[in-house]
Order: C-alpha cells, then structure tokens, then sequence
C-alpha cells in the first residue's frame, strides 16, 4: 500500500474520532467518496493500525445505531423549515 494511502487512512481516522464523524462527513472533510472512506476505514486501517482501526469500528457501530434518529430530525427540521415558509406567506 502506498504512503501516501497509508496517510490518509490515519488521517481519516483520526478526524472521525476527533469530530465523532460519521463517514459522510468525513468524505466531504477529506473531499473523497463515502466508498473510498468507508474502504479505507474496514479494509485498509486494520492492516495499518489495528487498535485505531479497532476505535473507528466502534465509532461506526455507534453511528450506524443512532442514523434513523438521525435521519428523523432531518427529516423533522424540513418540514419545519418548510411550514414556517407557508406560515410566513
């Protein structure tokens, strides 16, 4: 694997668990695909740094637990955007 791969891996993975990231935000922090971070973080860090790797999986567990709570209150801010600009009408 190259270096510079090998870099951007732990970089990756170190901006994941500083911010609590999920692998969205941090393609669009790294300006890469959800595939190439979500690849980097199974595949390609355990074979660079296994207790990180380790840190990142729990971190993703925990992210993909809470994404429909997520996704709720997404869902729940637009349409309040979207009445309040009815209402204002």
């Amino acid at each position: 694997m190259e270096e510079t791969t090998q870099r951007r891996c732990v970089d990756a993975a170190h901006y994941m668990l500083e911010h609590r990231a999920t692998v969205r935000q941090t393609a669009a922090a790294f300006a890469l695909s959800k595939s190439s971070i979500h690849k980097d973080m199974s595949q390609r860090l355990p074979k660079i740094d296994a207790r990180l790797a380790q840190q990142v999986a729990e971190l993703l567990e925990y992210n993909k637990a809470v994404r429909h709570l997520r996704g709720g209150e997404a869902t729940r801010r637009r349409y309040r955007g979207l009445q309040s600009a009815a209402d204002g009408v």
